[in-house]
Order: structure tokens, then sequence, then C-alpha cells
């Protein structure tokens, strides 16, 4: 077993003990992301799964704003995911993912919020392991890649891959880090 796969279980467990201490427990919406919103923004969120870091405030703040919510569209781990209009609703994905229909229309992000399963203060980030935002963040290098975690999930160092690509910012319940 590599030693991300052991990372990514252990941070994994921490993130489930987190929200069996703290369910439900809303992220704060920092100034910063606020600052950054404007009519017409297409943010990129997620429905979360298995712990992570729910992104409803930060949705709701940019919806107060004016912007667009997409959410991502996956089909299996080898496809790039997509990001299609939320407003399409919700319907079940592959590995127990709510995601757009597949018909919803395509939207190009300007913010893209990510799940994390650990990340460092230099803005390095583990993720589930298919590569799914590493490509979408190649393929939109323009976007502002901000992390969603909890402060349990975070480690003092993480070592990219050449094809990692580094957050902008990450949020915790805790703070607002940016590297």
């Amino acid at each position: 077993m590599s030693d991300k796969r052991l990372l990514r279980a252990r941070l994994r467990a921490a993130r489930a003990e987190m929200v069996e201490r703290h369910p439900a427990r809303p992220l704060d919406v920092p100034d910063a992301f606020i600052l950054a919103l404007r009519p017409g923004l297409v943010v990129a969120s997620y429905v979360p799964l298995g712990g992570e870091a729910d992104p409803a405030s930060l949705e709701a703040a940019a919806w107060a704003q004016g912007c667009e919510i997409a959410l991502p569209f996956v089909v299996d781990r080898a496809t790039p995911i997509r990001f299609l209009a939320a407003e399409a609703g919700l319907v079940d994905g592959p590995f127990g993912l709510r995601q757009p229909p597949a018909d919803a229309a395509a939207r190009i992000p300007d913010i893209i919020l990510t799940p994390l399963v650990g990340f460092d203060r230099r803005g390095n980030r583990l993720g589930q392991g298919a590569g799914h935002y590493d490509r979408a963040f190649a393929e939109h290098p323009h976007a502002w890649r901000v992390g969603i975690a909890w402060s349990v999930q975070e480690v003092p160092a993480l070592t990219p891959d050449p094809w990692d690509v580094p957050l902008h910012a990450i949020l915790t319940e805790c703070e607002w880090i940016t590297p």
C-alpha cells in the first residue's frame, strides 16, 4: 500500500470522526471569498460525500452575489469531470455522487470549490486519487482554486506530484488559509 493510500485512510478517518463529533457544522464565509464574487461568475461547487466539509454556506453567498453554481459531472475514474449547471437538479452518479444530469448545460468555472482529503499550508492538496480535480485545474488554469476541508485534515507537508496544481486558498471551520 502506498504512502498516499495510508495517508488518505488516516485523514478520512479523522474527517469522519470530526463529522461525528460536530454534525452539520456550517463553515463561516470569509470576507476574502465574498470580495471575489460578482454577478455572472460561475462557482463550481460539489455535493459533499463521506464526511467532506459542506460548501453550502459558500454557495449561498455566491447565489446572493448573483453568481451561478455549477457542479461536477463524473462518468468514471478515467474520464475528466465536466462542470454542469446546478439548476438542472441532481441525479445519482457513480461512486455515490449526486450530480446534474448528463444533458445539463456545461459551464466554465471562474472559482472551483474543491473537496479535500488532505492539505498543507503551501496549498498542496490530497484528493481522492482519481486525478479529477488535477485535470480540471489544468483545463481551467484561470479559475480560483479554493480547497474546502476540516482542520483535522491538515498535514505538515505534502509532496506534490509533477501534475499537481496548488490551491489559491483553503477554508476550514477554523480559518481561511492563503498559501
